[in-house]
């Protein structure tokens, strides 16, 4: 039901006096007739109010209960979906050139004369869109509840003569016009099935995996819809529920000079980021789209250099560049709480190309070195170096005698909702930043109006003055920056990031959990100092010990007064990880899910795609979770965990009808590419295990003593490559 609320599910039997409804709530009573001499004993329960009428009909046989007849009432969610009409633009060849022309020959001086900033940048907005809606062709476009992609005029119209054809009663004709309704129909996803092809040849992806996810009902999106007229305006009060008074302190911040030197851009950088748009993400609550800005590149990058240079050199940033429109996105299909939504802001596109250009300035100015194990957001990272080194910390250090590990899995509230822009200030200017970009950052992020808008309806604005907004481009590298002084105070801990995932790893030996305690203890009071909410409620701790004989047992943690709950198995960053560091709930859990992906891959072999096609969806939707970080756990696992897993690669290549790659040479070639890039990469927190021997010829063996991290990524991958050898000496 949680995965599937729209179906309806019926329980049925003799219940005699038991109340269903006490055990389910949400199941709903369909008999009110006595079925046995003058009692209700048997009932027919469903998840649905009113979905069957249930008549009374006689017993069958020697019964002596009657029988029930349920006859459906309700309609299902296809015919209940009422048709829906789409006004679009049409992008033709006439009038994106047209387009061009008119922004080519407009005098963009008039915006600006006599105009702030703010009137500037909403007026050549405003001109933006009013000129894109009156060049560009509009059609209708009329959308049918679950309308498939092959039925196009040619089986509707056979529909219509199959309709006619009953109603008319003439047998014969109906029996003729229902086979050429056949014929059609397989003439029709025969066209359909070449198109997709055809787009695989031509090299069109996009078009390509549209008509796959089309045929296999792979990933069917729904839209959000509510009835509830007051629900934008609740989410809205939710999502903006850390924005308080008592969430924002007077933090004193350095003032700019008259004589700063702010950022300055040039033509060709705001040039370039607009030709690299992707004019599929959806507009902000500016509506000029993606498409725009990238088909007129060079006409308006101009105008909008003026305005980013401008915002710049103000060091503030137009109400109508930072306003964002929310959009809640379900995380589970059965909602129960608000907070089952996921806030997602659409910010104008233009304000994303400007963040595009700031964010290599950003990185520019932050050190390689600082906060080398965040793994977010930053080049040659990943969530598999952040497994890695946490798993060959854990194992090195196991190694020794009457030793174990404690693992922490820290999880925070809306982590990038409660930032205070003030705080984050500070620390950006700590890491080297210039004040005038951090005053314009810190504008960025304060008085941001926000809406939230459900199926056409939208809430009352608020303005928020906390948080970096998911959705954009900084939010990630500026969370980033703000947690880097979040690090360990003891040698004997290590604090793995990854974006909000944080991970505290406690090395214990003999039984002293002290400077484990004073770390979480330390931890605590940073989240306090810099209003991240810690929920205790969702971290976890896994506890690893093989010591035999355990002298006392492990003292549980507290956060707050509350105690945090020991696991066995936890779902971190994609993979499972067990108290025993074995693989197996991890295996099962992969080999489950390609197996499920494998009924798609028979749909579109039963559809008569090519091989190639075949072959390309098994590589992006099959494969891609069979080998998901596989470098972390692929050579610890046993011979019957390789055996599941490559019978799911034996069963894909039956169906596909041709050779696949197998696992072991993919994993043998992902370690090599991978560990050749930690091997280069100095600021890596793996590169220090890289060290060549003296001749050169290869890397020195990491020292181990058990075969759990023996066959662990990092001593596999030394194993593995040989070091870079410097060019010879040209000899004449």
């Amino acid at each position: 039901m949680n995965s599937n609320p729209e179906a309806a599910v019926i329980v049925a039997g003799d219940f005699n006096h038991v109340e269903l409804k006490a055990v389910f709530p949400k199941f709903h009573k369909s008999i009110n007739f006595p079925t046995r001499a003058n009692n209700i004993l048997d009932q027919v329960y469903c998840n649905i109010p009113g979905a069957y009428k249930a008549v009374a009909a006689p017993h069958l046989g020697m019964s002596d209960h009657i029988s029930v007849e349920l006859i459906p009432v309700y309609k299902p969610l296809a015919c209940r979906t009422k048709p829906t009409t789409r006004i679009v633009q049409v992008w033709t060849e006439e009038a994106s050139s047209a387009l061009q022309d008119c922004f080519e020959h407009t005098d963009w001086s008039v915006f600006r004369d006599g105009a702030d900033l703010e009137e500037y940048s909403s007026s050549v907005l405003s001109y933006v869109q009013f000129c894109t809606d009156a060049v560009l062709p509009v059609k209708t476009i009329k959308v049918f509840p679950n309308q498939k992609p092959w039925l196009d005029s040619t089986v509707r119209a056979l529909l219509k003569a199959r309709d006619a054809a009953y109603r008319s009663g003439d047998w014969l004709a109906y029996s003729r016009a229902r086979s050429e309704l056949k014929k059609g129909i397989k003439q029709a996803k025969l066209q359909y099935k070449q198109q997709i092809e055809e787009h695989f040849i031509n090299n069109n992806p996009r078009s390509m995996w549209r008509g796959i996810r089309t045929m296999t009902d792979y990933k069917h999106s729904t839209q959000l819809t509510s009835r509830d007229p007051t629900l934008p305006d609740t989410l809205n009060s939710f999502f903006a529920r850390f924005d308080t008074a008592g969430s924002r302190e007077a933090v004193h911040l350095p003032q700019l000079e008259e004589q700063h030197q702010p950022l300055v851009l040039q033509k060709h950088q705001v040039t370039s980021t607009l030709r690299r748009i992707n004019t599929h993400k959806a507009p902000g609550p500016d509506k000029v789209s993606g498409q725009t800005l990238k088909t007129c590149a060079d006409q308006l990058a101009g105008v909008f250099l003026d305005i980013f240079n401008l915002s710049l050199q103000l060091a503030t940033v137009p109400e109508c560049l930072k306003s964002s429109t929310i959009i809640p996105v379900p995380k589970k299909r059965s909602i129960t709480s608000l907070n089952d939504y996921r806030p997602v802001a659409l910010t104008p596109v233009i304000m994303k190309c400007f963040e595009r250009i700031l964010l290599k300035y950003i990185r520019d100015f932050i050190p390689a070195n600082l906060d080398s194990l965040q793994f977010a957001y930053r080049a040659n990272r990943s969530t598999e170096d952040a497994v890695s080194i946490t798993l060959h910390t854990a194992l090195t250090h196991l190694q020794h005698p009457n030793t174990y590990v404690r693992m922490l899995f820290v999880d925070f509230s809306s982590a990038f909702n409660t930032v205070i822009p003030d705080k984050l200030v500070l620390k950006l200017l700590e890491v080297g930043l210039p004040a005038s970009l951090c005053h314009w950052i810190r504008d960025f992020l304060t008085n941001r109006p926000q809406v939230v808008r459900i199926s056409g309806s939208t809430s009352s604005p608020l303005v928020l003055n906390t948080g970096t907004p998911q959705g954009c481009v900084l939010s990630p590298a500026l969370f980033t920056l703000f947690t880097h002084d979040c690090v360990a105070i003891h040698p004997t801990n290590t604090v793995v990031k990854y974006a909000d995932d944080t991970t505290v790893v406690g090395l214990i030996s003999d039984n002293n959990e002290t400077h484990y305690r004073e770390e979480i203890l330390q931890l605590t009071q940073w989240c306090s100092a810099n209003n991240l909410v810690l929920n205790t409620g969702k971290t976890k701790e896994v506890i690893v010990d093989y010591r035999r004989s355990r002298r006392t047992d492990h003292t549980p943690l507290l956060i707050g007064g509350e105690v945090v709950e020991r696991v066995n198995n936890i779902k971190f960053l994609g993979l499972h990880i067990t108290s025993d560091l074995s693989w197996n709930t991890n295996t099962s859990h992969l080999v489950k899910k390609a197996q499920q992906r494998l009924f798609f891959l028979r749909k579109l072999r039963r559809a008569g795609l090519s091989s190639q096609l075949l072959v390309n969806f098994y590589r992006a939707m099959i494969e891609s979770i069979l080998c998901l970080n596989m470098t972390v756990w692929y050579g610890s696992c046993t011979a019957l965990e390789r055996k599941q897993l490559t019978r799911v690669v034996r069963t894909a290549q039956g169906i596909v009808g041709c050779p696949l790659p197998d696992l072991d040479s993919i994993y043998t070639d992902r370690v090599k590419k991978r560990a050749g890039s930690i091997a280069m990469d100095s600021s890596h927190p793996g590169h220090r295990l890289f060290v060549p021997l003296p001749s050169g010829k290869r890397y020195r063996n990491i020292r181990t003593t058990t075969n759990r991290l023996r066959n662990s990524f990092f001593p596999t991958a030394a194993r593995a490559i040989t070091p870079c050898r410097p060019p010879l000496p040209h000899i004449s």
